[in-house]
């Protein structure tokens, strides 16, 4: 039997591609997971794991969808060996089968945990750098402090809801409630120190 297993890192993802390729190579069954390749847990792999049996292939779209380090990879696929199951991967075109295949498992194993590393330490360099600039990552700020001078002015009239004044700054009202002293408590409080 060959058993895929497909797998993307969040659920923003897709495994259309990974699957497509697995249905193309012949698998009679893919599982599919949603999950970071770092975790030790990934339920969808021990169950792909367990699946298996002697004389299987087990067949992945590239190697590092399978393992979170060569240790591990290596780890799996010697557990597999010993239990008589191949390890196959399309991108990579490894088939343990074969002494060849064996030879590439273990380069290209080597090659993609440098090229994750190295790409790890790229990210971490470019967030150093933009950080020494000043900028930092993430969506910028719903309110700046004029829009939160101007919510409290337009609170203390007495003549808008919460709701409205998130409306007329365009955010929304629990953005403008984390902004002002007290939160939703608050709106009153703030109201009154601007009238005062």
């Amino acid at each position: 039997m060959l058993l895929g297993y497909a797998r993307v890192s969040t659920d923003g993802q897709d495994h259309t591609l990974q699957i497509d390729a697995l249905r193309a190579a012949g698998c009679d069954k893919v599982i599919v997971e949603t999950a970071s390749g770092t975790r030790t847990d990934r339920p969808e792999l021990a169950k792909a794991l367990e699946q298996v049996r002697q004389g299987d292939v087990l067949v992945i779209w590239r190697l590092d969808r399978l393992a979170r380090s060569l240790r591990h990879l290596i780890d799996i696929a010697d557990d597999l060996n010993g239990r008589g199951i191949a390890l196959k991967s399309i991108t990579e075109s490894i088939d343990t089968t074969t002494p060849s295949g064996r030879f590439m498992f273990n380069i290209l194993g080597a090659l993609s945990s440098m090229e994750r590393e190295i790409i790890v330490e790229r990210t971490r360099a470019g967030l150093q750098a933009a950080a020494k600039r000043g900028r930092r990552g993430g969506r910028p700020a719903a309110l700046d402090d004029a829009k939160i001078r101007a919510a409290r002015a337009m609170l203390a009239s007495g003549n808008m809801s919460a709701i409205e004044v998130a409306q007329q700054l365009g955010c929304a009202p629990s953005t403008l409630y984390r902004h002002l002293p007290g939160g939703r408590a608050g709106i009153g409080a703030a109201a009154v120190s601007v009238a005062a």
